[in-house]
This record gives structure tokens, C-alpha cells and sequence, in this order.
């Protein structure tokens, strides 16, 4: 079990690398900004690969708390993912572009595990919201699911790469708007692009 004073320091550590990126942060710099000893970050961490790993497990971990609460609300499936995309705009809002490359190069024994993880998670929670959308006639029934669910994962592992959307040109809140307007128009019903139209303008005119 972890000890609350851990769990803390995890969810600054948290924080800090998405503000900074994980690279450019060493232990130093994780005491400074958490206004805590290195010391005390060796009393719960042997490093600082033991401080990324146990921060992305837990970051994960809520992640999936917070979306399965939104699936539990009884929307229907369009405003299920109308939800789900406002949820993950908050966190791309405020991630480093580089944290995923960092992980993925410095890391990678913690990028497999996560990717594995939010791969299976979000496949699962994506089937579910595709599966209800078609019993309610918002999507269309002639394609196939796990394929379509399979290439929006693919799309969300691009939108984090700077070869072909460099950081100086392309923000990951921008990019996750396109992808998310192509996937649900892709699949989107006619009464299922109607309901659609309509959300957005009245959220446009309530803003």
C-alpha cells in the first residue's frame, strides 16, 4: 500500500513533469520544486526511473477512474465522448509536448508498460461507446468497430509526434480536436451528425 506522503509526492512529481517534461527534470530539481529534501525523495524512490514509473502508474490510474466515472453517468454516446473530450483536452492543455518522447527514449521499459495499459484501456472504454452509439442509432452500423478503434489509438500516437507535427506549428489541444471531429463524424449516423451540429452550437453560443 502506498503511503499517503508518497501518494503526495507523486502527484507533484506528476505536475512538475508536465509542466517541464521528464529529461530536463532531475532529483535536484523535483526537491526544489516540491519544496522537500532530496533525502526524503530517497526515503520513497531509489530513483528517479522508480519516481516515473510509480507517477505515470498513478496518473494512469486516475485517468481511468475519471473517464469510467463519465461512462457511468448514463449519456448517450455522443455526449459520453463530447465528455471524454473535454476531459482529455484539460490534460493536453497543460502536458510538455516532449513527455511522451521522454519516456519513450529515457524510459522505455515505463513507456511499454503505460502504452500497453492506455492502449487496452482506451480499446476498451472506445468499443463500449461505439457498441452503445449503435444501439441508439448515432452511429452507423456498416463498419467495423475494432478496426475504426484501432486507428484512433494509431491517431493519437501521431498527434504526439513532432516529425510530422512539430511543437512550433501544431498544439496537442488543436490536433486532438481535428482527430476527435474526423473519428465521430467518421462514424457518426445522420441523426447522429444532427444531434451532433446541434451540441456544438449550443455550446458555441453558451460560450
Amino acid at each position: 500500500m502506498i503511503d499517503s506522503k508518497e501518494n503526495k509526492i507523486l502527484a507533484e512529481a506528476t505536475k512538475v513533469f508536465m509542466q517541464y517534461g521528464i529529461k530536463s527534470v532531475n532529483m535536484d530539481d523535483l526537491a526544489r520544486h516540491l519544496s522537500i529534501s532530496k533525502k526524503t525523495l530517497y526515503q520513497f524512490f531509489t530513483d528517479k526511473e522508480d519516481i516515473v514509473r510509480k507517477a505515470v502508474a498513478s496518473h494512469c490510474m486516475r485517468e481511468d477512474e475519471d473517464v469510467q466515472s463519465i461512462c457511468h453517468k448514463g449519456l448517450n454516446a455522443i455526449d459520453e465522448m463530447l465528455e471524454i473530450m473535454q476531459f482529455v483536452l484539460g490534460i493536453l492543455k497543460n502536458i510538455h509536448p516532449s513527455v511522451q518522447f521522454d519516456l519513450q527514449k529515457y524510459h522505455p521499459d515505463v513507456y511499454r508498460a503505460m502504452k500497453e495499459n492506455r492502449d487496452r484501456a482506451v480499446f476498451d472504454c472506445m468499443m463500449q461507446n461505439t457498441k452503445k452509439g449503435q444501439r441508439e442509432g448515432y452511429y452507423r452500423k456498416d463498419f467495423n468497430a475494432e478496426v475504426i478503434n484501432k486507428v484512433y489509438i494509431g491517431r493519437m500516437d501521431l498527434i504526439f509526434d513532432p516529425s510530422m507535427f512539430p511543437i512550433e506549428q501544431f498544439t496537442l489541444t488543436s490536433l486532438y480536436k481535428e482527430m476527435f471531429s474526423y473519428h465521430i463524424r467518421g462514424i457518426a449516423s445522420e441523426k447522429g451528425l444532427e444531434y451532433l451540429d446541434l451540441k456544438l452550437k449550443s455550446k458555441k453560443r453558451n460560450t
